[in-house]
């Protein structure tokens, strides 16, 4: 392979990796399924790397796993070349933002002091979270070029329990973004936004991927959003890679078919040419 068409190195890589959930008393496994069973794959740093795959898959479980939310029962994952079990959890903080699906704020933070958080794990440990003053003129910058980058600018003094939901989610994703990570990892982030708010969010992804070099991974049960925004995608089924590449050999009519258990049609994007996904149309009705 000729050097223009090396990959690049792997930002996460993970070899023969199985996880479940602990069933019954603390501590008890032997009950449980594998919610990741055997999992090999490598997600190359300044890429968008999207996970999709029906619901129960293990979609979110991997995600928590890259992070080091869960640990795996087997199998290693590497960060960068590093062991990930090895690394200091405000060291992978510095590297790694989590946005999770779904987020419980017990505190009325406002939307400002919420973005602010994500500039927490770039001070040294000790410091207290509890009051003001804590941050510096860079961290403030910072947090307000999130929240412009999120459009959610207008919104800093309100308390983060008085807007909607997808407000929220984007206020969210704005205190990832003000962690300045290398890896930013995504469950599902546009879920509760409107049509232009998750194509807005899928552009500023990409943006932030090609200006920084971002590495972004994210799951999405919108396959042609995965399909138009990442470059590789795995598609997972039963906790394992069931195949694993471009959007234009993940989505398959035959792929789709055997994972989701439904038929769809495939054709090429009228403006990118990537895969765009259709479901079948209604049965017309018959003639009377």
């Amino acid at each position: 392979m000729s050097a223009a068409h090396e990959l690049p190195p792997s930002a996460l890589a993970m070899s023969q990796v199985s996880f479940r959930y602990a069933s019954g008393r603390a501590g008890e496994t032997s009950g449980a399924t594998w919610a990741i069973r055997d999992l090999t794959c490598q997600i190359h740093e300044g890429t968008v790397f999207g996970i999709i795959g029906p619901n129960g898959s293990g979609k979110s479980s991997l995600l928590k796993l890259l992070a080091r939310v869960v640990e795996p029962f087997t199998g290693s994952i590497t960060l960068f070349g590093a062991d990930l079990g090895r690394i200091r959890q405000d060291a992978i903080a510095r590297a790694v933002a989590l946005v999770p699906q779904e987020t419980y704020q017990v505190f009325s933070f406002t939307i400002a002091e919420m973005v602010l958080m994500g500039r927490y794990p770039h001070h040294r440990p000790g410091w207290n979270l509890g009051g003001l003053g804590w941050e510096t003129d860079d961290d403030v910058s910072l947090a307000e070029a999130a929240m412009v980058d999120m459009e959610v600018s207008h919104l800093a003094a309100r308390s983060i329990s008085d807007v909607s939901g997808g407000e929220r989610q984007r206020a969210i994703i704005a205190r990832a973004l003000a962690q300045q990570p290398r890896v930013l990892l995504l469950d599902e982030p546009t879920a509760f936004l409107d049509l232009h708010h998750q194509v807005e969010i899928c552009r500023i992804l990409r943006r932030l991927n090609e200006e920084r070099g971002l590495t972004v991974v994210l799951v999405s049960h919108d396959l042609n959003l995965a399909s138009q925004y990442c470059d590789r995608l795995m598609l997972l089924q039963g906790g394992q890679p069931f195949r694993i590449g471009t959007p234009e050999e993940v989505i398959r009519p035959d792929l789709l078919q055997t994972v989701y258990g439904c038929r769809v049609f495939i054709d090429p994007h009228p403006v990118s040419g990537l895969p765009r996904v259709t479901l079948p149309g209604r049965e017309p009705a018959p003639p009377r």
